[in-house]
């Protein structure tokens, strides 16, 4: 026996159903707003993430030297993917581009509740527009994904806030900040207590007291009384923009969704307005479900044309925690239309029944094990079948077939030449 790989997971057939379902949810969403799928590969070069993070990152990474001698790796994340996609056909695209896929990626890093070493996300992005609208068709998409899969604003909400705001507001001290540590320290404040959080925003350069101001003011979450206090054009602008990018939301159906939380810094460098993380409404999912927001630097720093992108990327490890904790997790279980069950030497007309209802769209099996008559009654039940339609010897000397209703358990027998006839999807009912 060989054990699974820790940090790796199976997804068995029911599992796999109710994945499937959620995941068909989200790309039919995108598709509805216009949003186009896109293909990349598992393996990219580690340069691009070792030119911008530094050669430490390739601990957290799952780097290799392939045949070739080249330095490569399973890819952790899409955006800087995507990124060297944009650059490589830029004057070829039509703008704004907007794609999106569902694909796995890899990060050694410690396993924990909703955070594997392989994880999957759906990821959603526009290049190529700076206006307000764009940051809020992504959080449309994302509302509009979010109660598609059956939840509610009772369920979950985006926390949204703006980095400029928070470095600008850091700027205006008369101090030598870091602004970045300062951010990955409010990036971090949840989890941390009031202490080791102002030990953290000293660290960055802050004093004691103003830790302690900048606290408030932040948690605070009063955008004016933050313009008012920064009193400096970046602020000014930042505040605008978020003002603008809510009033835009509002219009999309997803301002209801959305609260100002100026402590929601998502970590990462590469960030530049707008930024956003999904809740559990309920407090019970301890992390967040997903975040996004807007990257305008990236595509420039990959050797394209300057490019303003905004994104957001549901990951399939967290999310069903939520869909599980409000009760709307798909069924994990295997569902089947119809089982055409074989008595005797009826393969013939037992294959062209399966054919035809294959045909109508219908999930169909039949024996390809020779089993019994008991045996294959068994087998439909554990699929879930919904009809069994049995094609026996005698019945098709009489020129019939049984249908049976698994869920009642009665049956008939109808003409075989009328099943399923011009029925899209004969049941029992439609013979009695």
């Amino acid at each position: 026996m060989y054990d699974r790989i820790k940090g790796f997971r199976d997804f068995y057939p029911g599992e796999m159903a109710a994945r499937r379902a959620t995941i068909d949810t989200l790309e039919d969403t995108a598709r509805g707003y216009g949003f186009r799928e896109i293909g990349t590969p598992a393996l990219e070069r580690a340069e691009m993430w070792t030119d911008k993070s530094g050669d430490d990152i390739v601990d957290e990474l799952y780097a290799f030297e392939d045949q070739g001698g080249r330095h490569v790796t399973l890819t952790p994340e899409l955006t800087p993917t995507v990124a060297r996609m944009v650059v490589a056909k830029q004057q070829e695209l039509s703008k704004p581009i907007k794609w999106f896929s569902t694909r796995p990626f890899w990060r050694y890093e410690q396993v924990q509740q909703g955070r594997q070493r392989e994880f999957y996300q759906t990821n959603v992005d526009i290049f190529g527009s700076s206006e307000p609208e764009a940051d809020a068709e992504i959080l449309a998409w994302a509302a509009d994904a979010m109660t598609n899969l059956g939840l509610t604003g009772e369920h979950f909400e985006f926390r949204i806030s703006h980095r400029d705001i928070l470095g600008g507001v850091l700027e205006s001290y008369d101090a030598d900040v870091d602004t970045e540590d300062a951010i990955r320290a409010v990036d971090k404040s949840d989890k941390l207590s009031t202490v080791e959080y102002h030990d953290l925003l000293i660290g960055a350069g802050l004093t004691a007291d103003q830790a302690v101001e900048f606290d408030d003011l932040i948690a605070g979450g009063d955008l004016e009384e933050v313009r008012e206090f920064a009193n400096t054009e970046r602020v000014d602008a930042a505040v605008d923009n978020l003002q603008n990018v809510l009033a835009a939301a509002e219009d999309f159906g997803a301002r209801e969704f959305c609260t100002i939380s100026l402590e929601t810094a998502r970590g990462l460098d590469y960030y530049t307005g707008v930024v956003f993380e999904c809740f559990d409404s309920a407090g019970e999912v301890s992390r967040s479900i997903f975040g996004g927001g807007r990257y305008d630097d990236l595509i420039e720093s990959f050797g394209g044309q300057p490019t303003p992108a905004v994104g957001v990327a549901p990951g399939h490890a967290t999310l069903p925690l939520l869909l599980q904790r409000a009760g709307v997790w798909p069924a994990e279980e295997v569902t089947t239309d119809y089982y055409v069950l074989q008595i005797g030497d009826t393969r013939t007309e037992a294959a062209r029944i399966a054919r035809d209802l294959r045909e109508r769209g219908h999930v169909v099996e039949t024996d390809v094990a020779g089993r019994s008559f008991g045996s294959q009654l068994n087998y439909a039940d554990s699929i879930n079948a919904e009809t069994v339609v049995i094609a026996g010897e005698q019945d098709l000397a009489n020129d019939e077939v049984t249908i049976k209703d698994m869920a009642s358990g009665d049956q008939l027998q109808v003409p075989v030449e009328s099943f399923p006839g011009e029925h899209e999807r004969p049941t029992l009912g439609d013979f009695e």
